[in-house]
């Protein structure tokens, strides 16, 4: 792989894709790809250099990408199978990669630290990566969303001795990798196309921290998961005062969260994070812990923690004024959902909240409606948009008119985007939430404009 000067990529825009494409592209390859579709993302990797077109048509590709001897293709397993891109570079015997595979291959040479979990692990991740920054520690970091402190998914230390990664189950991506130090933060189901059943989801997860933590590596779960992952492990928890890491006197002052850090080695007192959210202060921990176990003095983790800024559309607050907040969220499972209103509730406990969803694949849809229907009913208005495909053909009968008729509320909506604005327009909330893992964040500057003109 280290052989190859010409790197190709089918699904560069995919947040883990983007982060290698960097990669490879600042370690001097020539770097190109295709996408589906134009994003600010990939309009950003145009601006370093990056060569990508959007339709499936091989004589786009630069000659010097099909140059079989000189050439690596690496590849989404979102792509289908139908893709003629693909196809050729498959049938003519190219080096042909998942991304997955490539991050494997990347980081067996250096100390690494894998995030995992179905929910919270871009923002642990990050909040680890930003813990490193602040702290002088050199470090590399392969991450699921575009770091606000780093301004960027992908950062390099020339002096770099561990990486950070998001270890991605979509496809059981993570068993690629062989890290000193995994954190596991939850394991809802989820991905039920790929793992057929909780159960078998459940197994994978712990078949990574048992067969793929190296020898004297740290296992760092969420203490609800000893159950199904075993008492080997050291935990996380903000509620259970039995695990390994705790807080303790949990309280929102300001809109700002605060608690106690307690571990073995003592207690720091008042830690404040700077992302809200309940959800929140159990990821910071998690960070918390990881520095600890990495020898990171406790008073450095707390002051890095409370400049710690944030992901972009990870309870990314765009708005916030007297008459009006606006956040938006890539909440796409109920349990994240539910963890985002919670949060939101806490912090404007007087307001009344209006979620805007756009439920995030078919499949997803299906399984968890009943759970998409009761998260949703948190909120005090819903305005549904259709689903959002991605990789999906569609399954009769789901559709976001399916998952309303679920939702047990009179103040609910199905809308297209065009009539959104005007809906939010009309609407008595004072406190707007845009969310979901679909296209819905190319609607967040439209919205922000709109209710900074009509609403504060």
């Amino acid at each position: 792989m280290t052989s190859k000067e010409n790197v190709y990529f089918i699904g560069i825009g995919g947040i883990g894709m983007s982060a290698l494409a960097r990669y490879f592209s600042q370690n001097g390859c020539r770097v190109g790809g295709y996408d589906k579709t134009a994003t600010p993302l990939t309009q950003q990797l145009e601006a370093e250099g990056i060569e990508i077109h959007y339709e499936d048509d091989l004589s786009l590709v630069a000659p010097e990408f099909k140059k079989k001897e000189r050439a690596l293709i690496i590849y989404t397993p979102a792509i289908p199978n139908n893709h003629s891109e693909y196809n050729y570079f498959k049938t003519e015997g190219f080096e042909l990669l998942k991304r997955s595979e490539v991050l494997g291959l990347i980081t067996q040479s250096n100390k690494s630290v894998a995030i995992s979990g179905t929910h919270g692990k871009t923002t642990i991740s990050s909040m680890v990566a930003h813990v490193f920054h602040h702290c002088n520690i050199p470090f590399t970091a392969f991450l699921g969303g575009i770091s606000k402190d780093l301004g960027s998914n992908y950062f390099h230390d020339s002096e770099s001795k561990v990486t950070v990664i998001e270890a991605d189950e979509y496809d059981r991506s993570f068993l690629h990798l062989h890290p000193e130090m995994i954190v596991v933060s939850a394991i809802d189901p989820d991905h039920l196309d790929i793992y057929g059943t909780k159960e078998e989801m459940q197994r994978t997860f712990k078949h990574f921290l048992t067969n793929n933590l190296s020898s004297n590596g740290i296992g760092l779960i969420h203490s609800s998961l000893k159950p199904i992952l075993g008492n080997s492990y050291k935990t996380y928890s903000i509620e259970d005062t039995e695990a390994d890491y705790y807080t303790a006197n949990f309280r929102v002052e300001n809109s700002e969260f605060r608690a106690d850090f307690h571990w073995a080695g003592g207690v720091v007192e008042d830690v404040k994070i700077g992302l809200p959210g309940i959800h929140n202060m159990e990821n910071a921990l998690a960070a918390f812990g990881v520095g600890i176990e990495r020898g990171i003095s406790p008073e450095e983790l707390k002051s890095a923690i409370a400049r710690y800024t944030g992901v972009d559309r990870r309870f990314d607050v765009q708005l916030k004024t007297d008459k009006i907040v606006y956040i938006d969220d890539y909440a796409h499972h109920p349990a994240e959902i539910t963890k985002l209103v919670e949060s939101v509730r806490k912090m404007f406990p007087n307001r009344m909240v209006l979620g805007v969803f756009q439920p995030h694949l078919y499949s997803r849809t299906h399984d968890f409606a009943k759970g998409f229907a009761q998260s949703l009913e948190l909120l005090d208005e819903v305005i549904l948009l259709p689903i959002y495909p991605a990789r999906e053909l569609p399954i009769p009968g789901v559709n976001s008119q399916m998952l309303l008729d679920l939702i047990q509320m009179n103040s609910k909506t199905l809308c297209s985007k065009k009539q959104l604005l005007s809906l939010i327009r009309a609407s008595k909330c004072n406190v707007v939430l845009t969310i979901g893992a679909g296209d819905i964040g190319a609607e967040v500057q439209n919205v922000k404009e709109f209710l900074q003109k009509h609403r504060e």
